[in-house]
């Protein structure tokens, strides 16, 4: 591994205007990273990355890198791109286990953060850099969020996510309240202001599955990709699997139910490509899933799916081509077309606004409708890559900071007004 991690850096040719730096969402010093590694400072390259992406173990696994960093390479351009995916996996991991610091010296003042997934975690470890006494807040049984029940063990090992918990978290003083549900619960967000807390950040995600609204979707042979995905071992699919979807999401369902015993699997897309990027399909191809194009599903039955043929014009739009329909056997079927928030926590909470699909209002810096309640991640944005919510979630916890710094110190408790 080391020695493959080495000719791959010995390739990078160290640019003045390193384009792989600008494909990069958080500006990962790519350059300077390497060159570390090269003079034997693989401390230094470590805590370099860490500094910068607080999830650079979980990026370098699940980052769209050919669309990104790689796709950036300028040796790409004629041949094979500096896989840094490889290199910062290497950097990471091995220096991960290093990291030893305990909590910072407290500042006295209490952050709440809803939601442990990739927004949640950076926002926790940025704030207690600071000295910021911070609890996590999360409704299921452990901290990850769609990073642990939304991508596969096969993908991104559970173990990753362990250590993150370990070093980055408990280590570091956060506090966890896992199976704690905020908002239409036994705890609100008003009960959180009075006990203290200067600042609030919401970030639950988006776990509702979006749906076909067409006949049969209530079936007992029917599933959501996002439900599949938080435990594959509780369903039982058959031989003969049709998901229906084409993007990331749905070649994370197709591979794991592969691997859980379907033997015939078949993805249907709406257009005549994919919306998945190139490596996540060419795996599942790889791994003997099938693909059906320019499908449009009409109805669900208890043995299949029947679609319809569309035609796609070269503009991409998209008619239905009469008399086309065709029933196509399965045993089961799988809907992953991406998913919508839940909004409890607007529903129970005075002055927080949502927009028309439920996505919590925020500014460019995660301040919401009301005064002390931060948002960013998917709950503002909807489905984003994992680099992309760290990248804008650096932005909300520094004005965070500045926002509880701000506060009148004779008024503190009054937050909540």
């Amino acid at each position: 591994m080391a020695l493959h991690v080495m000719d791959e850096a010995n390739r990078c040719l160290q640019c003045k205007v390193p384009q792989c730096q600008k494909g990069c969402p958080i500006h990962t010093n790519i350059p300077e990273a390497i060159r570390l590694l090269k003079e034997n400072q693989l401390d230094e390259a470590g805590r370099m990355l860490f500094e910068n992406n607080p999830l650079t173990t979980v990026c370098s696994l699940v980052c769209n890198h050919e669309k990104q960093c790689e796709g950036h390479c300028v040796l790409g351009r004629k041949g094979a791109p500096v896989h840094f995916s490889t290199i910062e996996n290497y950097i990471s991991s091995t220096y991960a286990n290093k990291m030893t610091k305990g909590p910072a010296t407290s500042n006295g003042m209490r952050v709440a953060i809803i939601g442990s997934g990739p927004a949640g975690i950076t926002i926790a470890i940025i704030l207690a850099r600071y000295g910021y006494q911070v609890t996590i807040f999360e409704g299921k049984d452990k901290i990850g969020g769609v990073l642990r029940y939304g991508i596969p063990e096969f993908r991104l090992p559970k173990s990753v996510l362990d250590d993150i918990q370990y070093r980055h978290l408990e280590m570091k003083g956060i506090k966890i309240r896992p199976n704690t549900t905020v908002g239409g619960g036994a705890i609100g967000i008003e009960d959180l202001f009075r006990d203290g807390y200067k600042a609030i950040f919401i970030g639950t995600g988006v776990w509702n599955p979006n749906t076909l609204h067409i006949k049969g979707e209530t079936f007992g042979n029917v599933h959501f990709g996002i439900n599949y995905l938080n435990n594959p071992d509780s369903y039982k699919l058959g031989e003969r699997v049709i998901v229906i979807g084409a993007g990331n999401a749905a070649m994370d369902v197709a591979r794991t139910a592969i691997r859980k015993g379907a033997q015939q699997l078949t993805c249907f897309s709406l257009t005549k490509k994919v919306a998945a990027s190139d490596y996540e399909f060419s795996y599942a191809k790889l791994e003997g899933v099938t693909f059906e194009y320019n499908k449009m599903p009409v109805e669900i039955k208890d043995d299949g799916v029947i679609f319809r043929d569309m035609e796609e014009d070269e503009e991409g739009n998209l008619t239905e081509v009469p008399g086309s329909d065709k029933c196509y056997p399965s045993d089961s079927v799988i809907i992953s077309i991406s998913q919508g928030p839940r909004n409890r926590i607007v529903s129970t909470t005075e002055g927080l606004k949502a927009n028309e699909q439920g996505l919590l209002v925020a500014d460019e810096t995660g301040h919401t409708s009301r005064p002390g309640i931060f948002a960013s991640g998917d709950v503002v944005n909807g489905a984003r890559t994992v680099v992309e919510a760290v990248a804008h979630s650096k932005i909300v916890a520094e004005s965070m900071h500045q926002y509880m710094q701000s506060l009148p110190k004779e008024d503190e408790s009054n937050v909540s007004e």
